[in-house]
């Protein structure tokens, strides 16, 4: 039977490999965590004189370095002046240089938001009035490239890394002690360590690179990585490796002193380790709550607490979950895992999945805010995936609970067995002996007739073929039970059930790594409010602001066309047309076009065909509007050669 469920195992792992690989490629770049709520001047905007500054207001603080800000010339050359500097709050604002002429200008921010993620963007606005612009902005993205990807692997690794190292230990310290002399068992927990060491020395090295120029070349960098360790990421990383040494010690002293001492000295030591190992793993949990989502944002001392004890229910749940997984198909024959570990592993599974769920709950709250962000932003539909997942996995670990049970009651029966059958074997082997010795006394009187150098050879030679005789014994006895011990349904049954549980972990641990470097809801939504609400104002003096979503069904056609038109009246006005992918990044598409048509007075429809300035931007000036009333502005956006659609909205006018 285990012949055939090996190929299985392996498959399946690949699989989930592949599905864990998709994941993390589809995460594409990471999403913003500080949304940029505001700016002066704003995006679009057709000023009568130069500004004196530019100026940058997020959703929370950000960290900037010497080129954070930049101001660009319709020819791509630097206008800014000086270093950024906060102003109060979350604003920040660069000054430019006196003198500027007309013409369409270019601002980009690179910066890192307080939860860790470098948050990057541009938009443009005009001194007196558009005009065409060299500078693209295309490649604003943060933390995209070979090194986003790299960074994305290594957060991975290192959260896995944290689950076995935590739960395998935990598993064999609170469930299964015999385990600390199963050489698998071991090897699973050094894994944990050393997979969790690597990736932190790993995301010390890129996280310079990751937040800044995204070069591949810039990883080596020993003047980055002087500058990350001054940052609050680079001090959480350097304390993980500080507690990674104290769990290497908690390690040896779990599988060494540990395991070689008696059962009455084993009693004061568990409590030694037991305390030990919580504080280095609550430790190893801070590192990421200090650091990450939890340490910014809304109640942050109490966050950051459930944040830990959230990665703790984890690491206890999915970590044990490997470790079960490991003993029930790699232990040893003389040292299988029993129902009785196996319940105990339970009652620390429903203990974790009750902490998960009260931490979710509030974390969930804490993030989103309103239902609205379940479906309405990307950090809410993941979450609906991993609480999916997760409600798959409690539903398979109730049927490993049935395997569990039946597997404790068979084995009570088996250990009667065994008894019966260890007496059996007793007397067999008095027999054997009764039987050895009267060979023996035969074989010694023979012996005395031969030759002494043909009685050492003789003896020589059997000796070597018992000791053969042996070693085939014990090795088919040790098949003979291997055999037995699997051949058991309920064994069997739970391999299964646990197997389909480590798999389902694994994509839920790829998914629990894509929201934590997703923005969340709440973040989402609130920049959405504050862009909202400068639309409002905007329309308020006289300019009028809609956006279209648009969908022309071919490969990269989904988006949003804004238009801006100023000041909205009869007359001559200035029309700005953007177009935007979901994710607020502008894009360029073949062509734009813009008609005005008032039903009412069967007027038009006026046809504009706007001039593109720079990336995703479009200006056209002088639009005459003939007269007030309710206009249809219908867009025709055309993302490829057959590709194209139409969308529009009324909206008064004058």
């Amino acid at each position: 039977m285990t012949s055939t469920i090996a190929p299985r195992v392996r498959t399946l792992v690949l699989l989930l490999l592949a599905a864990t690989g998709l994941l993390l490629a589809g995460a594409g770049p990471v999403s913003a965590h500080a949304a940029l709520t505001g700016s002066d001047p704003r995006q679009g905007a057709v000023v009568d004189k130069a500004p004196q500054q530019v100026s940058l207001t997020f959703s929370e603080k950000v960290a900037l370095a010497d080129d954070s800000l930049r101001v660009l010339d319709p020819k791509g050359k630097r206008v800014d002046r000086g270093d950024p500097a906060g102003t109060g709050g979350t604003t920040y604002s660069v000054k430019l240089h006196s003198g500027l002429p007309d013409g369409t200008y270019t601002v980009t921010y690179q910066v890192v938001s307080e939860d860790s993620h470098p948050v990057a963007g541009a938009y443009t606005f005009s001194i007196g009035a558009p005009s065409k612009t060299s500078v693209s902005v295309d490649d604003q993205a943060a933390g995209g490239g070979v090194v986003g990807v790299l960074y994305g692997f290594g957060r991975y690794v290192s959260y896995a890394g944290f689950i076995v190292l935590v739960g395998g230990a935990a598993f064999v310290l609170g469930c299964w002690r015999g385990g600390t002399a199963v050489r698998s068992m071991q090897r699973l927990v050094v894994s944990g360590w050393l997979a969790l060491t690597a990736a932190t020395l790993g995301l010390l090295l890129v996280r310079g690179s990751y937040t800044g120029s995204g070069k591949v070349g810039d990883i080596f960098d020993l003047d980055l990585l002087g500058q990350v360790l001054q940052t609050k990421t680079g001090a959480a990383l350097v304390s993980r490796l500080l507690l990674l040494a104290a769990a290497a010690l908690f390690i040896a002293v779990l599988f060494g002193a540990y395991d070689k001492r008696d059962d009455e000295e084993k009693q004061d030591l568990t409590f030694g380790l037991a305390i030990g190992g919580s504080v280095v793993a609550a430790g190893l949990a801070a590192s990421w709550a200090m650091s990450e989502h939890a340490s910014t944002g809304l109640q942050a001392g109490l966050a950051m607490p459930v944040d830990v004890l959230h990665l703790l229910a984890v690491a206890g749940w999915l970590g044990g979950l490997t470790a079960l997984l490991v003993a029930l198909y790699r232990a040893p024959v003389e040292t299988p895992v029993d129902g009785a570990a196996v319940r105990r592993f339970s009652r620390l599974a429903f203990g974790s999945v009750l902490t998960l769920v009260v931490t979710g709950i509030y974390q969930s709250w804490r993030q989103l805010g309103s239902w609205s962000a379940f479906t309405g932003t990307r950090y809410g539909q993941l979450l609906l995936v991993k609480i999916g997942l997760v409600v798959l996995l409690v539903g398979i670990a109730w049927i490993s609970r049935r395997w569990t049970a039946r597997l404790a009651e068979s084995g009570a029966a088996v250990s009667a067995e065994a008894a019966e059958e260890g007496e059996n074997e007793a007397d067999a082997d008095a027999d054997a002996d009764v039987e050895k010795e009267r060979v023996t006394s035969g074989a010694v009187t023979s012996a005395a007739t031969t030759e002494s150098g043909a009685a050492d050879t003789g003896a020589g030679a059997g000796s070597e073929r018992a000791a053969q005789l042996a070693r085939q014994r014990a090795a088919v006895d040790t098949a003979r039970r291997k055999r037995e011990r699997d051949a058991d349904p309920n064994r069997f049954g739970l391999r299964r059930s646990v197997l389909a549980e480590a798999g389902v972990a694994v994509v839920l641990l790829a998914v629990t790594t894509m929201l934590t470097s997703t923005e969340p809801g709440r973040t989402e939504e609130q920049a959405a409010a504050a862009s909202s609400s400068a639309t409002t104002e905007a329309n308020a003096a006289g300019a009028l602001t809609l956006d279209m979503s648009f969908d022309t069904g071919g490969e990269d056609g989904k988006g949003v066309v804004r238009i801006d038109l100023d000041p909205a009246r009869s007359g001559a006005n200035e029309m700005h047309v953007y177009v935007l992918r979901p994710n607020g990044r502008a894009f360029d598409i073949p062509e734009v076009k813009v008609a005005f048509t008032l039903e009412a007075q069967d007027i038009g429809p006026l046809p504009v065909v706007p001039d593109h300035i720079s990336t995703g931007h479009w200006s056209a000036s002088g639009v005459q509007i003939p007269m007030a009333g309710d206009w249809k502005i219908a867009v025709t956006v055309r993302t490829s050669d057959i590709d194209q659609a139409t969308v529009s909205k009324n909206a008064q006018i004058g």
